[in-house]
């Protein structure tokens, strides 16, 4: 009798585990389906239009055919950096005090639900603060203004990225330093940082991917610009912006090159992620060994 028992029960666990494994794989095939559909159906609507003028030319006035994108495609970068060079520092920076400064206190607390908040909040909110804080005083529309919105996006992931990634960092790294005689600061910054570098990449290049595509504060901010254009305090182009004006338009040639560019994009934005993919199998804590 306890034999039959202990066979069902052991039947019964291969029966779960097989439900449960055949459960994960439908789910990340749901998962990668779509992508790979909307990926595929990109190529069938935007290879064609992809040629080197599309890299090389400025859009064409409308009606016309030909032109290209390549002051939109230089005004992303123009406004990424922008955003990288204000969201990156302030977000490690943040998450550094989180995780080794404030543990346990008021303030550390506030700023992590403030992050946890702006994670939530609609983009085109970011565009409006941008807007009323830069572009009304400045009385002008700027690539500036478009970079401060999209690196306040960037914020709130890049520091509860570093939180959770020092976080992880074992303690007896920290007390090894400091019991060779290092200063609490330079421990933190040589050490727990160095330790924990490729989880922060990962998350500094996860936020980057998110504002890549974003089009709302950008109409508010960076209006865009239909000339060659890299001065931060004048209107700038940018890829989402170009894509939006031409999708909205009534000529099929700016249709067919708003597909191309959501394909330049989106190709943009899977090289970034695998990037993360490539340090993330590298082992985030590879830096404790």
């Amino acid at each position: 009798m306890a034999t039959s028992a202990s066979s069902f029960r052991s039947k019964y666990r291969a029966a779960t585990d097989h439900v449960v494994t055949g459960l994960a794989i439908l789910a990340t095939v749901l998962v990668v389906v779509p992508l790979v559909a909307i990926f595929v159906y990109l190529l069938l609507k935007g290879a064609s239009s992809l040629n080197l003028d599309f890299f090389i030319k400025n859009p064409v006035p409308e009606g016309e055919s030909g032109g290209g994108m390549a002051n939109a495609i230089v005004g992303s970068g123009v406004l990424l950096g922008i955003a990288s060079l204000i969201g990156i520092p302030i977000g490690i920076g943040a998450g550094i005090y989180l995780a080794e400064y404030g543990r346990g206190t008021k303030l550390a607390n506030a700023v992590r639900f403030t992050a946890d908040v702006l994670n939530g909040v609609p983009s085109i909110v970011m565009g409006l603060a941008a807007y009323s804080l830069i572009v009304i005083p400045q009385h002008h529309f700027s690539a500036f203004s478009g970079g401060v919105a999209l690196g306040i996006m960037m914020i709130p992931t890049v520091a509860r990225t570093t939180e959770e990634m020092l976080l992880m960092v074992p303690n007896m790294i920290r007390e090894a330093a400091l019991g060779l005689g290092l200063s609490n600061w330079r421990s933190v910054l040589s050490i727990t940082v160095k330790t924990a570098s490729p989880g922060i990449i990962t998350g500094c290049m996860l936020a980057f991917a998110r504002v890549a595509g974003e089009t709302a504060p950008l109409i508010f901010t960076a209006l865009g610009n239909a000339f060659w254009s890299v001065n931060p305090n004048r209107e700038i182009e940018a890829l989402p912006l170009q894509i939006w004006v031409y999708a909205t338009g009534p000529y099929e040639d700016q249709h067919r090159l708003a597909w191309a560019g959501a394909l330049v994009l989106i190709v943009l934005i899977v090289l970034a992620v695998s990037l993360v993919r490539y340090v993330t199998s590298r082992g985030v804590l590879k830096g404790a060994s």
